[in-house]
């Protein structure tokens, strides 16, 4: 049985590149905004669902979902919202958990970005937060994805907050440096959870 460590982190904070310093290692990624794509794919259940609920306008012309169109439509309509959360949380889940049995690595990554929110970090053994201030994780955010001060608060508003992620974590990450003190922090992380697989045998 493969040890299963979460990773989270708010916005900005740079848990991909945490996590392919891992994968570096040979450590397998479980991504649930990846798997949040696929249970929606073209021919999937999911989208299968989505679509008889919401009909053809919510799909792109090559059939695949319309992001953009569905968060309008769900935005402003708090049931249907959580019409689409009860549908795609469960099936995002159970695919985590097939993700996991297959895991081949000692240890392998299961990667939230709203764990804490989600209630998630029961799914793990242990919690890694990678942790950044605030004036860093606008900054970052502003310059990866070009959006507005006031759409990144928002963003901030709606994530647990810094210290609930703090208070959460068995591991942390500071991210407020470089790429360096980011690698030797993983280097020792790494060893600490290859001695815990060893231990878990």
């Amino acid at each position: 049985m493969t040890i299963v460590i979460g990773l989270t982190g708010g916005i900005g904070s740079g848990k991909t590149t945490v996590a392919n310093m891992f994968a570096d290692y040979g450590i397998d990624l479980i991504d649930a905004d990846i798997i949040a794509r696929e249970v929606v794919a073209v021919g999937s259940v999911g989208l299968t669902a989505i679509t008889k609920k919401f009909g053809n306008r919510i799909l792109l012309s090559d059939g695949n979902l319309d992001r953009s169109q569905l968060r309008t439509v769900i935005f402003s309509d708090p049931q249907l919202k959580n019409w689409l959360n009860q549908l795609l949380h469960p099936l995002i889940r159970e695919k985590m958990l097939a993700d996991i049995d297959h895991a081949t690595s000692p240890y392998c990554l299961l990667i939230v970005p709203l764990m804490i929110e989600n209630n998630l970090q029961t799914m793990v053994d242990r919690l890694l937060v990678v942790d950044v201030d605030q004036q860093t994780q606008i900054m970052r955010t502003q310059q990866r994805d070009n959006v507005s001060l006031e759409q990144i608060n928002n963003i901030l508003a709606a994530q647990a907050s810094r210290q609930q992620r703090l208070d959460a974590a068995d591991d942390i990450i500071c991210n407020n440096g470089d790429n360096q003190a980011l690698l030797t922090q993983v280097a020792q992380l790494h060893l600490h959870y290859l001695t815990l697989a060893q231990a878990a045998k």
